[in-house]
């Protein structure tokens, strides 16, 4: 004679019959699903990345030190290259700023100080492989903005807006580096 299964083994063959199919449909889904993957999205087979300080064509000075570290700073957070220097390096990242230009937003009504301020970075860049030479991105006339309001009360100066226009040439730059769709 058979004994009546106990209450543990009535309650495992319940579950594994009523959620056995859903839980092996999820872990299918999971396994073969087109999921975001962090690394794929730039191109494979590079592990590092060579970042020459930018040239600059302009007259401003110290634009292309800032635009430079901000890039280094985008590289090393937002992709899984790490920067290198230009021997050991698989790819090299060079590039120039040929224009800064400042435009006024708005003025104040006594006076006519500009009151916004707007300051638009220019850059070409070439991203280039190292190894087996050719050019993986290049762009030119490449452009971003920041903005700083010089009058009081924030009283920010020039260096305010350039770092957050070089802030976000920055991350465009390492956003042109991902893998075409």
């Amino acid at each position: 004679m058979r004994s009546a299964p106990s209450p543990e083994t009535r309650w495992a063959g319940w579950w594994t019959r009523a959620c056995g199919p859903t839980l092996a449909v999820c872990m299918l889904a999971a396994l073969t699903s087109c999921g975001y993957r962090y690394a794929d999205v730039y191109p494979a087979g590079y592990a590092t990345v060579a970042v020459p300080i930018f040239e600059n064509q302009t007259f401003e000075r110290g634009v292309a030190y800032d635009l430079t570290e901000a890039v280094i700073k985008e590289i090393e957070q937002r992709t899984p290259y790490k920067v290198a220097d230009a021997a050991r390096a698989d790819t090299l990242l060079r590039g120039t700023v040929t224009a800064v230009n400042r435009r006024p937003l708005s003025r104040n009504p006594i006076g006519g100080l500009p009151q916004e301020v707007e300051v638009e970075i220019v850059i070409d860049f070439d991203w280039d492989d190292q190894r087996r030479g050719g050019t993986l991105v290049s762009r030119r006339g490449f452009t971003s903005i920041g903005r700083y309001v010089p009058t009081q009360p924030a009283g920010e100066d020039f260096s305010r807006g350039r770092q957050a226009a070089a802030d976000r040439v920055a991350r465009d730059v390492v956003a042109a580096l991902r893998s075409p769709w």
